[in-house]
């Protein structure tokens, strides 16, 4: 059984989750394993969510974190709930 590839929303909305959990502040290597990606294509799909204002990137004594943005939270419950609402019709995203 084949799995599709993820889509790249799917793939921002992994890394956006995977701040979330980590209260908002996570260093890359844990964005890197809770995303499963790989460096490069995590540098490729931060860069795009920092550009679009849903991460902020601080470094605080020399470490890197991403920050979840309100933008970045907002998305995130949209998306959310029109996964519900896609589901509620029998689609999966």
């Amino acid at each position: 059984m084949s799995r599709k590839p993820r889509s790249a929303i799917k793939i921002y909305v992994d890394i956006l989750k995977v701040v979330r959990g980590a209260d908002g502040r996570a260093r890359p290597t844990k964005i890197l394993y809770g995303a499963n990606l790989s460096y490069e294509r995590m540098q490729r799909y931060l860069a795009e969510l920092v550009k679009k204002e849903l991460l902020r990137e601080e470094q605080e004594e020399g470490v890197t974190y991403y920050v979840l943005t309100e933008k970045g939270y907002r998305f995130l419950m949209e998306y959310e709930r029109f996964e519900r609402f896609a589901r509620a019709f029998g689609f999966s995203l």
